[in-house]
């Protein structure tokens, strides 16, 4: 392991060009202490997404970055930090068309993490180990400037709407049929159902909450509530409200998922590609899907 040595440049905060997102230089992640803790949390809270270069954390050290936002949801068990990869534990790389490529390449669909579980995603951290000659990027659009940019008969029409979160529904678009049990996500109770417009817990700005896991909105026929999110998520996701990151390994980027959707760009699944990802779990009081709150407020 290298040897971390001291710093001697103070910590830079530049914002991207676009309305979300903002690179952090002169801290080593892995030697933070608490003053800095509360400059990067005031960071996240304003950027949404925080990109810091050249970090090269490994596993343990992101785990302890990524605990300073809360507790970690477990996605995998036994493990806190899992590789976001198309190289299996053998080495080998993942068939065409195997279950791990059909669930990467749904991650080529703007989404929010976990907002298909009764208890949605607060942060995610993701780090780059080996990338691609060409695409892999990772790109995150700013779902809060995307509401403060809508009309008012629009904000009106979605004011009281809401719309089931599924990840049997946003893989079958695919034409990915997943059985009840076979990974994270993948469980047979009611899909979570959650406001379009959610308030962010600490902000209180209002954001757009949609993405490719959600379907079926109450009071919509299915064909109106598709193209409506289709609509949705195509006026979000579009400048100036996106900011690209073209990995370099050692990269580490965190965002919060409450008020940014984010996709996975296509690169040549014959090269290896390898990123570690944590995830923080969301507090109850905000995050509890509607039709799931009474059991969150019971245990």
């Amino acid at each position: 392991m290298p040897i971390r040595k001291e710093l001697t440049m103070p910590m830079t905060i530049q914002p991207t060009d676009a309305t979300l997102g903002a690179v952090i230089t002169g801290i080593e992640l892995a030697a933070l202490n608490d003053a800095s803790w509360h400059e990067i949390e005031a960071a996240f809270h304003e950027y949404a997404v925080l990109i810091f270069p050249r970090q090269h954390l490994s596993h343990e050290e992101q785990l302890a970055f990524a605990t300073r936002f809360g507790e970690i949801e477990i996605l995998v068990e036994g493990l806190k930090t899992v590789p976001i990869s198309n190289k299996s534990e053998t080495g080998d790389l993942f068939e065409e068309n195997s279950h791990r490529m059909q669930l990467l390449r749904g991650n080529e669909g703007w989404h929010t993490d976990s907002s298909y579980m009764p208890l949605s995603a607060k942060a995610s951290v993701l780090s780059a180990h080996v990338v691609t000659r060409a695409g892999g990027q990772t790109e995150w659009a700013d779902a809060r400037a995307a509401y403060a940019a809508l009309d008012s008969k629009t904000r009106d029409r979605i004011a009281d709407l809401a719309a089931y979160h599924s990840y049997f529904y946003s893989q079958a678009k695919l034409g990915h049929a997943v059985a009840v049990g076979s990974g994270y996500g993948f469980f047979d109770g009611e899909p979570p159902l959650r406001p379009l417009v959610k308030h962010h817990p600490v902000t209180g700005r209002p954001a757009l909450y949609i993405g490719r896991h959600a379907g079926k909105i109450p009071g919509l026929g299915d064909e109106e509530a598709e193209t409506l999110l289709n609509e949705l998520l195509a006026f979000t996701c579009q400048p100036p409200r996106l900011f690209t990151q073209v990995w370099q390994p050692g990269d580490l980027v965190v965002w919060d998922n409450r008020c940014v959707l984010h996709r996975a760009r296509p690169y040549d699944y014959r090269e290896e590609r390898v990123m570690m990802h944590t995830r923080i779990r969301g507090e109850r009081a905000s995050e509890s899907a509607t039709n799931y709150r009474a059991i969150a407020a019971s245990s």
